[in-house]
């Protein structure tokens, strides 16, 4: 019974071709993101623009415009998505996201604060692990209060409310310094536009920490999944997981909210369109969460940039107009349960 999840649901051989094809509709996506926009541009412009650079007009926007956005899309999409889905099997709750627990509102408050201290110069990509770090530690004491300790139902619960306070608190510091709103407007309502590559480069590292250090905890974060005492009777040193995995959403969270903002859902909806596909083994959950969350981020940025062409939506209210009505069924369906 105990080692009945690691087994696998579908074969080895099936689960890699599954990630092969998967990296091929995410390079497929990649192209669209940099072919489509408020001007189109033809797939062997691109090519030229990379590989026989002119510098001319249309060939700085794919070096400069285009090919960044299409790249930070993919990598803050994988970062939420796998950051949710540790959370998920950390926690055994599928409502758990670090959204809907506050701790990207926790990063980018402390975004938020830092640009209205300091101005928007520089990178506050500290201030953001900082913000997600007591967000998480905050709303983890709080669904712990009580007789019961910590529940699935306490966690939703004490995160909507801190995400409400945070969020308050946010729209109090814009209220006071218009110059901040101005500054951060478009970023806070989760948007990959104006970032070039100067600008990722500083924080890639950390999130490629945090995607390796998730990949390693695969294992260990389907035996969590099981709950704690059955971890703990197989031998599981379940502190030092919940601290590395704790680690691991600090720096995925706080880097995609540094990056592009509080985008919302992601990290909810991917894990369960991967665990559907994939079954609950987290050492395949994990890579398919990369590459499912870069292709529902890179889709959903190039539908924001066309809907109402010339200009263009942030993506975060796409997220938010695919990922509420899913919040919500999944809350029905625990609450039927």
């Amino acid at each position: 019974m105990q080692s009945q999840p690691l087994a696998l649901s579908k074969s080895p051989v099936s689960l890699a071709l599954g990630l092969g094809l998967g990296s091929g509709l995410l390079l497929v996506c990649l192209l669209c993101s940099i072919l489509l926009g408020a001007a189109d541009i033809a797939p062997e412009t691109v090519w030229q623009a990379i590989f026989q650079f002119d510098g001319s007009t249309e060939h700085l926007i794919i070096r400069t415009v285009r090919l960044p956005r299409a790249i930070l899309a993919v990598v803050v999409g994988a970062a939420l998505a796998v950051a949710g889905a540790i959370t998920q099997g950390l926690t055994r709750n599928p409502l758990a996201a670090p959204d809907i627990l506050g701790i990207n509102v926790g990063a980018a408050l402390a975004m938020v604060l830092a640009v209205f201290l300091r101005g928007s110069g520089g990178s506050y990509v500290g201030f953001a692990f900082g913000g997600a770090a007591i967000a998480a530690i905050t709303v983890y004491w709080l669904g712990s209060l009580g007789r019961s300790g910590l529940t699935p139902l306490k966690l939703v619960i004490a995160g909507a409310a801190l995400s409400y306070l945070l969020s308050s608190l946010t729209t109090g510091i814009l209220i006071l310094s218009q110059r901040t709103l101005d500054e951060i407007r478009f970023w806070l309502a989760g948007s990959l536009a104006g970032q070039d590559m100067a600008s990722m480069l500083p924080v890639l590292p950390y999130i490629a920490v945090g995607l390796a250090a998730s990949l390693a905890l695969g294992r260990q974060l389907t035996l969590m999944s099981l709950g704690e005492d059955v971890a703990q009777g197989l031998g599981l040193q379940t502190a030092w997981v919940k601290v590395g995995a704790a680690i691991a959403v600090i720096l995925l969270a706080g880097s995609a909210v540094a990056l592009a903002g509080p985008i919302g859902f992601v990290g909810l909806v991917v894990p369960h369109v991967v665990r559907f596909a994939v079954g609950v083994d987290y050492r395949w959950i994990l890579p398919y969460a990369m590459i499912t969350g870069g292709i529902l981020l890179s889709v959903a940025d190039t539908v924001a940039r066309l809907i109402i062409r010339p200009q263009e939506l942030p993506v975060g209210i796409v997220t938010a107009l695919v990922g509420a009505p899913f919040f919500i069924y999944l809350a029905r369906s625990k609450i039927k349960r």
